[in-house]
């Protein structure tokens, strides 16, 4: 297979056992395979990995607002966070032009599980759930401590008003076609928080990006939407409605509540934001997911990529304007 013997000479040599794509990610190839390097003999000593490239035709968007960041860029990111303490997987090689593999890289494969369906009905994460919410509140300290003048020069630096514009200028091109849409970007807008120093934000920090053992948080994947704004983002994106999968009892993730993120964000970071704040960037993430919801819808309806999960996503509008109607209800 082409794509295994690429790999191999994009390591160093050696051998690729065992390649299959994983499912999951509208955005991205996720592929895993096992590496034994080319100096060694013995199969038992092969390195678990994990490529992960844009599909044929996806460009990364940088700036955009809702395509990925370049994957040269998210690499040197995932890089930069693995220095500064924040569990991540740890970068093997880039992708090169010429190399035939496309634009992406390769990385170690962790134990652990990502997909929520999973870790929720599986009784080996149950002790790891209990504790999780904190430990996403220490991971996100670690995310929001690292120093930006240190940061990827290409990571995009909008500040929230510009960001703003921006999904306005994305829901204007769809035309007239979801005044809730509508009405939760002017509140936005009108309820917008004061302007504060700009921190590196995961961007995408929910189940489904979190990779758990039974003994708790393994690493933060996914960063392709990183970028720099407010701490909050990420703490009220992950309280959203939507990245609960149906555990709305356990406001956090799904699996946690409130108070236990908030405590263990405040220890390690010497501050948190309050529930009431948080609510602000709820609101945002449900937004953004209805925007997705909507972008998906057009993809599929304009036969520029007539799959199953474009269309499956793009019904799931009705959801996100359901949630932002109940989050706007009393604060209109």
């Amino acid at each position: 297979m082409a794509l295994a013997a690429g790999l191999a000479a994009r390591l160093g040599g050696g051998e690729v056992h065992g390649l299959r794509r994983l499912s999951g990610g509208a955005n991205m190839e996720t592929w895993a395979f096992d590496w034994v390097p080319g100096d060694v003999q013995n199969a038992a000593a092969a390195q678990p990995m994990i490529l992960r490239r844009l599909p044929a035709g996806v460009a990364g968007g940088g700036e955009d607002a809702l395509l990925p960041l370049d994957l040269a860029v998210e690499a040197a990111l995932l890089r930069f966070a693995a220095r500064g303490g924040v569990p991540v997987p740890a970068v093997r090689a880039e992708l090169v032009a010429g190399d035939g593999l496309g634009d992406g890289y390769l990385m170690d494969r962790l134990p652990g599980e990502a997909l929520p369906q999973k870790l929720f009905r599986d009784e080996r994460y149950a002790a790891a759930l209990g504790g999780l919410a904190a430990d996403c509140g220490r991971a996100l300290a670690a995310i929001h401590a690292l120093p930006t003048d240190d940061l990827p020069p290409a990571l995009p630096r909008s500040s929230h008003g510009e960001r703003l514009g921006r999904l306005q200028d994305l829901l204007d091109g769809f035309g007239n076609v979801s005044p809730v849409l509508e009405l939760a970007l002017r509140w936005l807008r009108a309820q917008a928080p004061p302007a504060a120093p700009l921190r590196l934000v995961h961007g995408d920090f929910r189940c489904g990006n979190l990779l758990v053992t039974p003994a708790g948080l393994e690493a933060v994947l996914d960063w392709e939407r990183a970028h720099l704004g407010y701490p909050a983002e990420d703490l009220g994106y992950l309280c959203a409605n939507v990245w609960r999968f149906g555990r709305s009892d356990r406001p956090v993730g799904g699996f946690g509540a409130y108070g236990d993120l908030l405590e263990a964000y405040r220890e390690a970071a010497g501050w948190a934001p309050t529930v009431g704040e948080l609510h602000y960037w709820e609101v945002f993430a449900a937004l953004d997911w209805g925007l997705v919801c909507l972008t998906m819808l057009d993809l599929h309806r304009s036969g520029r990529d007539p799959s199953l999960e474009r269309a499956a996503v793009g019904r799931r509008l009705s959801e996100a304007e359901i949630d932002l109607l109940l989050l706007l209800e009393d604060h209109l």
